[in-house]
């Protein structure tokens, strides 16, 4: 009985809803935001294996108020099985109920209503920390308007034009007034695109999160700013001796409609700059990163690295300042850089080194990887005692960080696996360098 099998992804459609006013106010592509998306993983919700039994032609409404993200639940199916036994088809709305907050709408006039009631109501919850702004499509549009990026393709613009539309991003905690409640509106995003991922405690109070929203202003007389989900992250302290905290970014994400735009690497940047000035906060550290997330983590923290003028020039021993142009492309000076003569080696000055990762505040073993990359990035490969140099320097660090599993391996096998491991990782590395440069 296949057909009454529906893949739970599939079957579960979700939407970012604005009011109308707010929906006409998109362009092209921007549509998007608006148009129905499916999660990438269900099994936190439906089971290991994905899928609903007992529905045919499945289809699961939920939908989200774009900024108050007040929810509606709708489910359509031509048949379904009825009867005890086995056979009986799965509660959806029973299985979902654990899941989504218990106010949830099921009528859509009511929904649309309060949609519309929320557009002008709902605003950011917590403190502003960080801004940036995109042309409108409408704007960009045979104006010319924006400029681009470096290397990313993505417009910015002054977030004072009046065709900008702007992102923001908020800070807040459990104390923060209502943040509470709207926290469990948002965290079923973590179950839909985190694998792995899960709700955490809201009895622990060590938990923080920065929230990034679009702001964009309506074409009334009063320009009035409409606010709308676009993602968050959840972030945990623990105890740094002797007298601070170790911030960790425990969950990272972006709705469907938003991802592949940016909005990860700003939101990334809102976190890391925010954790800087801090006085309270050693370092800022990631728990268990995926692949994807590794490698917006990497380009993030090396264009930052190549915006230090000071650190940059004394990793690469310059000897006057580079021009800076504001952009996160690669300086000039640094584009070529010399290879031995700063403070990077090989070998890098590991005194050096630890000074400014502390004051950068990045995770050891982050840190340690990007001077890797930056010391690649200006090697000659005709160079024996410089890439020996290199190559051991890579493999002291790999050894250390896999200590228990190495040193259990006899010499040979041993030296044949760390040059393999620094093959691999060498490889990685020119690829994440081909992404930011």
């Amino acid at each position: 009985m296949a057909e009454y099998t529906s893949d739970s992804n599939e079957a579960l459609c979700l939407s970012l809803v604005r009011s109308k006013d707010d929906a006409d106010l998109l362009e092209g592509s921007e549509r998007n935001i608006i148009a129905e998306f499916n999660p990438k993983f269900t099994y936190p919700i439906f089971g290991e294996e994905e899928k609903i039994y007992g529905y045919e032609d499945l289809e699961i409404q939920l939908k989200f108020a774009s900024g108050s993200l007040q929810q509606y639940l709708r489910i359509n199916y031509s048949s379904k099985l009825s009867g005890a036994g086995s056979k009986v088809a799965d509660d959806v709305e029973g299985t979902l109920y654990k899941f989504i907050p218990a106010d949830y709408l099921k009528n859509e006039e009511e929904f649309q209503k309060r949609v519309d009631k929320d557009a002008t109501s709902f605003k950011p919850l917590g403190k502003k920390i960080y801004s940036y702004a995109r042309p409108a499509a409408s704007a960009a549009k045979g104006k010319g308007k924006g400029k681009a990026a470096a290397g990313k393709g993505f417009a910015t613009v002054s977030e004072d034009d009046e065709d900008a539309v702007v992102y923001e991003v908020y800070w807040a905690n459990w104390e923060t007034p209502g943040f509470r409640e709207y926290h469990r509106r948002m965290q079923l995003f973590v179950l839909l695109y985190i694998e792995g991922g899960s709700y955490i405690q809201e009895d622990e109070d060590k938990w923080e999160f920065v929230v990034l929203f679009e702001k964009r202003r309506r074409r009334d007389e009063a320009r009035t700013p409409v606010y709308h989900f676009v993602g968050y992250s959840s972030l945990y302290s623990f105890y740094c001796w002797p007298d601070k905290v170790r911030l960790r970014l425990s969950q990272f994400v972006i709705a469907g409609p938003y991802q592949s735009q940016g909005h990860g690497a700003a939101l990334y940047k809102a976190i890391y700059e925010y954790t800087v000035a801090r006085d309270g906060i050693a370092e800022l550290t990631v728990e268990d990163p995926s692949e994807a997330f590794e490698d917006l983590r990497d380009k993030c923290d090396l264009r930052m690295l190549f915006r230090q003028r000071e650190f940059m020039t004394e990793a690469y021993g310059l000897s006057e300042d580079f021009a800076m142009d504001g952009t996160d492309e690669v300086p000039a000076a640094i584009a070529r850089p010399p290879a031995g003569k700063g403070k990077l080696g090989p070998p890098t000055e590991k005194e050096w080194a630890e000074r400014w990762r502390k004051k950068l505040k990045i995770a050891g073993r982050q840190f340690h990887r990007l001077i890797e990359m930056l010391v690649l990035r200006s090697l000659p490969p005709d160079d024996a005692k410089l890439m020996r140099a290199y190559r051991l320097q890579v493999k002291e660090r790999i050894f250390r960080f896999n200590y228990e599993i190495l040193s259990q391996l006899e010499k040979e096998e041993r030296i044949e696996k760390l040059e393999e491991t620094f093959a691999s990782v060498r490889d990685d590395y020119r690829r994440i360098l081909g992404l930011v440069e």
